[in-house]
C-alpha cells in the first residue's frame, strides 16, 4: 500500500480561511505542540496573507511568530510557508534584492520548505524566486495553479493548459524539489484533477513528489483528493477541527476514512489526532467563527473565490460595515474574471478580482479601474493565460495612465533594499534585514503599514465572541514590535469595538428616517426621523463645500490639516477598503475648514470627510 504524505495547514491556511489570517500567536502555540505530540511532522507555518496580517491586524511581527512556531514545533518538524512568485509575501511585485532577502529571512527564522506559485501561471515569475529559495537551502515546491472557469469561458484551465504550464516550468530550468497543483478556490472538477495529475506523473516520472492542494469551500475537496491520489499524487494538504472543512482544507480524519478500502492510506493515529483537535478547539473557543467559513458555498463554482480570501474579504467588509454587499460583489466577480484574462483566482489575483468587483458594485460598473486589476490586464504582473478584454484594457490604460506592457515584470523594478534603508535611517529605526523586508513588503501607493508598525502603530483587530458581560471585541492591547523599538507616540487601535451597525437614511412618502441595522444579523435596531436629506455627492452650501466619502472604507491617510490651502483635483486623503486605496480629490480650490474624521476611522458612503472654504 502507498502512504500518502500530509501537511497540516491548520496554522496558516486554516487561520486565513476562517479568521482572515487574524490569529494571535499566544493563543495557538499550545495547539502546535499538541499537533507535534500527535505525530504530525509537516506543518504550514506562515507566508501568504499570514505575513501581512500579523503586522496589520495582530500587532505582531511575522518573524517573531515564526521563531516561536519553530520553538513550539521542535527542531525536527518540517515547517512550510507560501510564496507568490515575484510577489513573495507582498501584494505587489518585489524587486530582485527583496525576493532574495525573503528566502534568506524565512530560512533564518526556522522555515524549511517554501511552496512557490504564480497566480497567472507565468513561469517567468517563478524562475528567479525559485532560484533564490534553492540558494537559501530551502525545499522549493513549484506550483501550477488551478480553478474552474466561470460558465461559458474557455481557452485555459483545462488539463492541456496545466500540462503546458508544467512543461514550461521544466524547460525554464528553475530548480525544484517537488511539484504542487494548487486549487485555492476548490472548484476544479475532480475528473479534470485526475487527468491533470495522471499526465503530470507520466511527464515527471516516479521520482518527483506531486502534491495536491485544495479547499472544501465548494464541497468537493475530498473528492478532488481521491481523484488526485488515484492518478498518482504523493501528498495532500489537510487541516484539523475546528479549522477544517468549509473554506479550509478537507479534514484529516475525513480523508483518512475516505481512503479506507483503497491501496493508499494516511499514516496517522486517529486517537492522538482527536486529542490534538481538542487542544486546538480549546485554543480557539473564544474566537468568532464567521458563518460563511463553516458552510459549503457552491456559488464559488460559478465565481471562484478562494477559501483563504473569502473570509479575509468578509472580515474586511465587516470592518467597513459593507457585509450586506457581499452577494452582489461575489456575483460581479465572475465578469471580472471573464474579462481579466483568466488568471487563477488565488492571491494576489483573487484580490484584484474582488477589489474590482467591489468597486463595480460600490462606484458603478468599470467607473473605477482598481490599481491591481488595471495593472494586471495591462501586463505589469506578467502574461495572463488569455488576452484580457480589449475594452477593459483601454479603460485601464486611460484611467491609470499606463501603456500595456509585455516584458518581464521583475525587470521594471528598482532595487528595494536601498530605499528601505533610507526610510529606516530617516525615521531613526534600526536598519536590520528584518526591518528592511518589513518596509519593502508592506509598502503601498499611499503609505507603508510596515513603517506604521515599526513606529508603534500596532492595531489588534482579532474578532472574538462576546460573553454575557462584554460585547464581541476586535481590539486588544498591542505589544511592542519585536524587531524595533517604538519611536514616537503609539496611536490607538482603529476599528469598531463590537458588532458593526449600519446606518441608512430611508425616504418614505417624502419623509426621511434614520434606520440602524446590525450588520451580522440584519436586525433593525432603531428608526428615528431625520432632519435633513439622505447623503449624496459633494454639495456646496454658501461658501462651504463638503467632501464626502465616495465609498465605504477606512481613513488610511489624511494629507492636509485645517487651514491648509488646496487646489482643485489635489488628493486630500486616502480611503482604504479590501486592501485597496482610493484617493479622494478636492472638488474645488480653497482652504480646509474642518476635518471631522481621524486616521483609522471607518466611514460610510456619503459621510463628510472634510469641508472646504472657498
Amino acid at each position: 500500500m502507498k502512504k500518502i504524505q500530509i501537511m497540516d495547514t491548520s496554522f496558516r491556511d486554516g487561520f486565513q480561511s476562517v479568521f482572515g489570517a487574524r490569529a494571535l500567536t499566544d493563543d495557538f502555540l499550545p495547539a502546535v505542540e499538541a499537533a507535534v505530540d500527535a505525530g504530525i511532522e509537516h506543518l504550514e507555518a506562515g507566508g501568504g496573507a499570514r505575513f501581512q496580517s500579523l503586522f496589520m491586524y495582530c500587532g505582531e511581527s511575522a518573524f517573531s511568530m515564526m521563531d516561536r512556531f519553530r520553538e513550539a514545533a521542535g527542531p525536527d518538524a518540517r515547517l512550510q510557508t507560501l510564496a507568490r512568485g515575484i510577489n513573495v509575501v507582498a501584494l505587489s511585485a518585489q524587486p530582485k534584492d527583496m525576493i532574495e532577502l525573503h528566502a534568506k529571512m524565512f530560512k533564518k527564522h526556522g522555515m524549511t520548505h517554501i511552496r512557490n506559485f504564480d497566480a497567472l501561471n507565468d513561469v517567468r515569475n517563478l524562475v528567479y524566486s525559485g532560484q533564490c529559495i534553492k540558494n537559501a537551502g530551502l525545499h522549493h515546491q513549484v506550483v501550477v495553479t488551478m480553478m474552474e472557469l466561470p460558465p461559458g469561458c474557455t481557452g485555459a484551465h483545462d488539463p492541456d493548459f496545466y500540462l503546458r504550464t508544467l512543461k514550461e516550468i521544466l524547460d525554464s530550468g528553475v530548480p525544484y524539489d517537488s511539484v504542487c497543483f494548487k486549487d485555492a478556490s476548490g472548484t476544479a472538477n475532480p475528473a479534470k484533477v485526475y487527468e491533470t495529475i495522471r499526465a503530470a506523473r507520466k511527464l515527471l516520472g516516479e521520482d518527483t513528489d506531486i502534491w495536491m492542494h485544495t479547499h472544501e469551500t465548494a464541497g468537493i475537496g475530498v473528492t478532488q483528493y481521491k481523484a488526485a491520489v488515484e492518478a498518482g499524487c504523493d501528498g495532500v494538504c489537510l487541516a484539523r477541527a475546528p479549522l477544517s472543512g468549509g473554506t479550509c482544507q478537507p479534514d484529516m480524519i475525513s480523508m483518512w476514512h475516505a481512503l479506507k478500502g483503497t491501496d493508499c492510506f494516511l499514516d496517522i493515529d486517529v486517537t492522538k489526532i482527536l486529542e490534538a483537535n481538542r487542544v486546538q478547539e480549546e485554543c480557539f473557543k473564544d474566537y468568532f467563527f464567521p458563518p460563511e467559513a463553516l458552510k459549503v458555498s457552491s456559488e464559488v463554482i460559478l465565481s471562484p473565490m478562494p477559501g483563504g480570501a473569502l473570509t479575509a474579504n468578509t472580515m474586511m467588509m465587516r470592518d467597513t460595515g459593507t457585509l450586506h454587499l457581499y452577494p452582489k460583489v461575489i456575483q460581479a466577480m465572475s465578469e471580472c474574471i471573464a474579462k481579466g484574462g483568466f488568471g487563477t483566482s488565488v492571491t494576489p489575483v483573487s484580490q484584484f478580482y474582488f477589489q474590482q468587483a467591489y468597486a463595480n458594485v460600490t462606484q458603478g460598473k468599470w467607473e473605477k479601474i482598481t490599481d491591481g486589476y488595471g495593472k494586471m490586464v495591462l501586463g505589469y504582473f506578467g502574461r495572463t493565460p488569455m488576452p484580457p478584454d480589449p475594452e477593459i484594457v483601454q479603460i485601464a490604460e486611460k484611467q491609470l495612465g499606463l501603456k500595456p506592457f509585455d516584458g518581464n515584470p521583475v525587470d521594471l523594478l528598482e532595487p528595494g533594499i536601498p530605499k528601505a534603508q533610507k526610510i529606516l535611517e530617516a525615521e531613526g529605526l534600526p536598519v536590520t534585514d528584518e526591518n528592511i523586508f518589513i518596509i519593502g513588503a508592506l509598502a503601498t501607493p499611499g503609505g507603508n503599514t510596515g513603517l506604521d508598525f515599526l513606529k508603534g502603530h500596532q492595531p489588534v483587530k482579532v474578532r472574538k465572541k462576546k460573553s454575557d458581560s462584554a460585547p464581541a471585541t476586535d481590539t486588544s492591547p498591542s505589544p511592542a514590535p519585536s524587531h524595533a523599538p517604538a519611536t514616537g507616540a503609539s496611536e490607538p487601535a482603529a476599528g469598531p469595538k463590537g458588532p458593526v451597525s449600519l446606518n441608512y437614511k430611508v425616504t418614505v412618502d417624502g419623509k426621511t428616517y434614520e434606520v440602524t441595522v446590525e450588520d451580522e444579523t440584519g436586525d433593525v435596531t432603531g428608526i428615528t426621523p431625520a432632519d435633513g436629506p439622505a447623503p449624496g455627492p459633494a454639495v456646496k452650501e454658501k461658501s462651504i463645500t463638503e467632501v464626502k466619502a465616495p465609498m465605504p472604507g477606512n481613513v488610511y491617510q489624511i494629507l492636509f490639516g485645517v487651514g491648509d490651502k488646496v487646489t482643485e483635483g489635489e488628493t486630500l486623503l486616502i480611503l482604504e477598503a479590501m486592501k485597496m486605496e482610493t484617493p479622494v480629490p478636492s472638488p474645488v480650490s480653497g482652504k480646509i475648514a474642518s476635518i471631522p474624521v481621524v486616521k483609522g476611522q471607518t466611514v460610510q458612503t456619503g459621510e463628510v470627510l472634510l469641508t472646504l472654504e472657498e
